[in-house]
């Protein structure tokens, strides 16, 4: 609390009258800070070897390399003490780079391969910037395809972790149609039911059901260095349909490019 002094007219009776009834003319400013969250690291993860559609995580999407989108939603989220781009690829890191992202490390062969898995990325990615320096206990991995989430995204997600007692907050969604009407096709193409019971309910009778979204995890450092399993360790962020476009194939791209530019034109 700071109290300032001056001659001031007085207005009407107020909180100020209670604290000093006998002095109008004393001014309490009460300055409040708002502290910044915890330092946590944003881990994007993106190698030159896309098989599907080639040098997809630098491809143009409205305009502009893909893995740009990402990048300025998490630094626009104000999580992160750093973002940075784990990659084994010149191209991309200098474009990360000119984005507003760190490239500290080249990620090494090994873990740049169909193989790799995120959580050996992460790990890696962690233990790297630990070494550096880094004291944070979360850190949050962020897919170079996820156009659609907003900063508010992982300020929301992070916060339900940290509320959890789990290891990791993944972001879900809901689909789009009851899993229980799936079926099979045997090799004439006949129908073979996967659940009789359930295809015979109506849809709205069935149970929601999820799966990953596949844009962000937020997890402790501690389990991503211990290659922790995310998803049976997780707690659930729910994302909207419109939110979540995998982009794997030529035909996912142009959806997103569609969507995009829709969004980008409001």
């Amino acid at each position: 609390m700071l109290i300032l002094s001056g001659r001031h007219e007085w207005q009407k009776p107020s909180l100020l009258a209670c604290l000093y009834p006998h002095d109008r003319h004393t001014i309490v400013l009460v300055v409040t800070t708002v502290s910044p969250p915890p330092a946590a690291l944003g881990v994007i993860p993106a190698r030159g070897g896309s098989k599907r559609i080639p040098r997809k995580n630098i491809r143009l999407l409205s305009g502009r390399p893909l893995i740009t989108w990402a990048i300025e939603a998490a630094l626009q989220s104000g999580q992160f003490e750093q973002v940075i781009v784990s990659t084994d690829d010149e191209q991309i890191a200098e474009i990360a780079l000119q984005s507003g992202a760190a490239v500290p490390f080249m990620r090494p062969a090994e873990l740049a391969s169909d193989a790799a898995s995120t959580v050996s990325v992460m790990a890696h990615a962690v233990t790297q910037m630990q070494a550096a320096g880094f004291v944070g206990a979360l850190a949050c991995c962020i897919y170079p395809a996820s156009v659609f989430v907003s900063p508010s995204d992982f300020s929301q997600a992070r916060a339900m972790l940290e509320r959890s007692d789990r290891a990791y907050a993944a972001t879900i969604v809901a689909y789009p149609h009851p899993i229980q009407r799936a079926f099979d096709l045997g090799p004439a193409g006949q129908i073979q039911l996967l659940d009789p019971a359930g295809a015979t309910q109506r849809t709205q009778d069935l149970p929601q059901r999820w799966h990953d979204a596949g844009q962000f995890y937020w997890g402790r450092v501690d389990a991503w260095c211990a290659e922790l399993p995310i998803l049976p360790n997780a707690v659930g962020y729910e994302l909207t349909q419109n939110q979540v476009q995998d982009i794997d194939t030529e035909d996912d791209w142009h959806r997103a490019q569609v969507i995009h530019s829709m969004r980008t034109a409001t």
